[in-house]
């Protein structure tokens, strides 16, 4: 079946970067879109970015385009989520999930898509 791991969560002050990683074992991420989600306390999971299985094509939630970066290293069987200008408006647990749905966009921003999900990491952003 397979297991997605994310990383690189933590605290940082608003305006800050951090770079979360999504490490996929048994589960070769060329087959799959790739999608980062987020849900903050009392609210819905929310679609942030993804990238497409040959990374020809990437999505982005309006509110993070031009500050979020979805990216993937195939050697490494990993994709990457670059966050610069960090708001606390983005603090929230963010999770990395697979989807073997068409690659439009409405399909591929709708949380039902995705059958396989990591455990999620915590990303606070806070003075």
């Amino acid at each position: 079946q397979g297991r997605l791991l994310e990383s690189g969560g933590g605290l940082v002050q608003p305006g800050g970067s951090l770079r979360l990683s999504c490490a996929a074992s048994g589960r070769t991420l060329t087959n799959y879109i790739l999608g980062w989600f987020r849900q903050a306390p009392g609210k819905e999971r929310e679609f942030v970015a993804a990238i497409s299985r040959r990374a020809a094509t990437t999505w982005y939630l309006e509110s993070v385009t031009g500050r979020f970066t979805i990216s993937k290293d195939n050697a490494k069987n990993t994709v990457y989520l670059q966050m610069n200008s960090l708001e606390p408006e983005d603090t929230a647990i963010y999770y990395c999930a697979t989807s073997d749905t068409l690659a439009t966009t409405n399909r591929v921003m709708n949380v039902r898509n995705y059958d396989f999900w990591g455990q999620g990491t915590q990303v606070t952003v806070s003075s």
